[in-house]
């Protein structure tokens, strides 16, 4: 069994193959696991059927994707207030909107070429957001905001080919951050950037055990399995975590991935839950009286600590998926009362 940020049944050395019909499977049976997943499926439900969503999902659906590019920056060091943020895309000279990250793929358009980013939820009329404040994001935030706003035309890519549409995730977020030659390219074992680790997780795997172990995680994902979509999602996110596969960002990059993985298997089709969000109020105050660890030590729990560490880490996942449809659905509320 491979200890280190690995499934217990995925050999990350000779092949990536994998040695259970279905180890997915294997992990939803850890203990709790399959309960937490109900509980966020459930949470999920509750948001789909609002009202709101059957004439303004794509407001939802956009005003969402802002606040996950605010939390996943957040979680990557980089901080903005959302009225700071959606201040800064107002003025920002650009007509683009933030596209829906589950909407038709065909329906979007691309983010503008160079460091601009698309407009935010600029006609949202929850009161809240009446007066946005002006502040200036970092490269990395306005990163996380085109890769948010690209997820929709991504999710048939990854369904294919999730390694190409990693890397075409990492340039839509390293451009104006990253040199050019580095956007979409494997991490090297020795360089002169030093690797990224936001999270203290210490060091990667080898290069080499890297890549196996990416095409493990591949194998995994086209591969049929009963797992609930949660679970999967959650071990994509860990294991990209894990592995850090590009030595710069990985971790915006790993929680996009996740969100990929709810829209592409149904349980969150339009991309309504402010994911990110949900780990960052876990790490902040959680009173589910049920103990969940936070964002980062969940995350280290994952790649150190075996069945347990993937226990605890799964579990997390879980909980923050449930505060986000949360989280959306008090969005859902405001945008009600407002039109009433």
């Amino acid at each position: 069994m491979a200890r280190t940020g690995s499934l217990p049944t995925v050999n990350p050395r000779p092949s990536g193959s994998v040695l259970a019909a279905d180890p997915l499977a294997r992990v939803a049976a850890l203990p709790g696991v399959r309960e937490a997943a109900d509980r966020a499926r459930a949470a999920v439900d509750t948001l789909l059927r609002h009202r709101v969503l059957r004439r303004q999902s794509a407001e939802v659906t956009a005003e969402a994707s802002l606040r996950v590019a605010r939390a996943s920056a957040a979680l990557e060091g980089h901080e903005i207030s959302l009225d700071g943020l959606r201040g800064y895309l107002s003025g920002a000279g650009t007509d683009a909107p933030l596209t829906p990250a589950g909407g038709n793929p065909a329906a979007q358009s691309a983010p503008p070429a160079g460091g601009e980013v698309p407009a935010g939820l600029l006609s949202t009329s929850l009161p809240s957001l009446a007066t946005p404040a002006l502040d200036q994001p970092s490269p990395v935030v306005l990163g996380t905001v085109r890769l948010c706003a690209e997820l929709g035309m991504l999710a048939p890519a990854w369904e294919r080919a999730p390694r190409q549409a990693l890397a075409r995730m990492h340039v839509l977020l390293g451009r104006g951050y990253l040199p050019d030659d580095e956007l979409g390219r494997p991490r090297a074992d020795a360089g002169t950037r030093e690797l990224l680790d936001p999270l203290r997780l210490g060091p990667p795997p080898h290069s080499v055990e890297t890549s196996v172990r990416l095409d493990g995680l591949t194998g995994l994902l086209v591969a049929p399995t009963t797992a609930p979509a949660v679970v999967v999602a959650a071990v994509v996110h860990g294991e990209l975590l894990a592995l850090r596969p590009f030595g710069a960002l990985d971790g915006v990059i790993a929680r996009a991935a996740a969100r990929l993985v709810l829209i592409s298997r149904g349980l969150d089709p339009k991309a309504l839950t402010a994911t990110d969000v949900g780990h960052l109020e876990i790490d902040q105050v959680d009173g589910s009286g049920t103990p969940v660890l936070g964002y980062r030590d969940a995350a280290a729990a994952y790649v150190n600590g075996g069945a347990q560490g993937v226990t605890a880490w799964v579990l997390h996942c879980a909980r923050a998926l449930e505060l986000a449809a949360r989280e959306s659905l008090a969005v859902c509320e405001a945008l009600g009362r407002a039109a009433a």
